[in-house]
């Protein structure tokens, strides 16, 4: 409200008196300059150091962290875990998980024959969404349609330990998967070899099969058939499955062994079945039975060091995990890996190593 521009109030009665002019002009000058006194404080007055405009706080509030990636997750679906190898296979991909900071999601089914739990968890990690499979498969063919859905879903696939049947995946459109394993034919040539050692007159021997659907169980066959066909005294006189397992093992060497006494050596296709086996050849008393496994497993490798078994073969399950999860995780950064890797064999005897 100002003041200078205001018109003097007039006496009720004509002009206002000389006096009550002189006083009023005297106090309307002292307004005015107090007036005008605080107008400039004000505006000199700075703002307060620890105080901005809203703009200003706007401007040096803190920025948003940027927001931490999601961790590629990574499922390891296995036959079992009943089988030490498996467990073996885990801890190698473990050690992946950890030197490369991805989620690794483990899964197996129940026993090495539930295949289709084997599908059923492969069709749950497409719906979880995943970003790659890697997959121990207890069947050659029957994976092969879901791992094709998987793909189609845009999920990296990495097939270990068994191979996935080549035909199959052509026909069914399944693009091309790496495979790591080992070579099963080798392995059980060798082991075959350990048994025929010191053969020399006619001498009867049995195989007991791992699931025949399986190629690395076909591949072991193989190789054990090479070896004994390679001495000419040997006949093998016993072909059965025993699927994988210590106790059907067991029964199925029982019955072997009460059609044919006369066998003296018997190849397992890997050691859950050898350690069943060589439970029934203990227990019927037989000593001039030789036994090999597959697997190294350290039951099997105790039993070799005690002469229950005579060899296994080694075939560094926890690498082929390790692998496994290295290459999914190559190919989610569109990286090359190779189409196929062989893990070395190695034999496992009583004997003391070669230098």
């Amino acid at each position: 409200m100002g003041i200078a521009g205001t018109t003097a109030a007039k006496a009720p009665y004509g002009e206002p008196r000389p006096l009550l002019r002189t006083a009023a002009r005297a106090v309307g000058g002292i307004l005015a300059a107090a007036f005008a006194t605080l107008w400039l404080a004000a505006c000199d007055d700075p703002k307060p150091a620890d105080k901005g405009s809203i703009a200003d706080r706007k401007e040096t509030a803190a920025k948003p962290a940027d927001p931490v990636p999601e961790r590629r997750r990574i499922g390891l679906v296995m036959k079992t875990l009943t089988n030490p190898f498996f467990i073996e296979m885990e801890r190698g991909a473990r050690v992946a998980e950890s030197e490369l900071g991805i989620e690794l999601l483990v899964k197996t089914a129940a026993q090495e024959t539930s295949i289709e739990q084997q599908v059923a968890i492969v069709e749950d990690l497409i719906r979880q969404k995943v970003d790659a499979i890697v997959i121990a498969p207890g069947d050659s063919v029957k994976l092969i349609p879901v791992l094709k859905r998987a793909q189609a879903a845009g999920l990296a696939v990495v097939n270990i330990d068994n191979r996935l049947d080549a035909e199959f995946s052509r026909k069914v459109g399944l693009a091309p998967v790496p495979f790591i394993s080992v070579d099963n034919d080798h392995g059980a040539y060798l082991a075959g070899m350990v048994l025929a050692e010191g053969v020399t007159g006619p001498t009867k021997a049995a195989i007991i099969e791992g699931i025949r659907s399986a190629a690395n169980a076909e591949a072991r066959k193989a190789g054990a058939l090479r070896a004994f066909a390679a001495v000419p005294s040997i006949t093998v006189v016993a072909q059965e499955s025993a699927d994988w397992k210590i106790d059907v093992a067991y029964d199925v060497a029982k019955s072997m062994f009460e059609r044919e006494p006369g066998i003296s050596l018997l190849f397992c296709a890997n050691d859950m079945m050898a350690l069943g086996a060589a439970r029934y050849v203990q227990e019927a008393g037989r000593r001039d039975v030789r036994i090999a496994g597959y697997d190294a497993l350290n039951d099997a490798v105790e039993a070799v060091k005690a002469g229950t078994l005579a060899a296994t073969i080694d075939q560094q399950a926890g690498r082929q995990g390790y692998l496994g999860v290295v290459y999914a995780n190559r190919m989610l950064s569109r990286e090359e890996v190779p189409l196929e890797t062989m893990v070395e064999v190695r034999v496992v005897t009583g004997r003391p190593e070669r230098p």
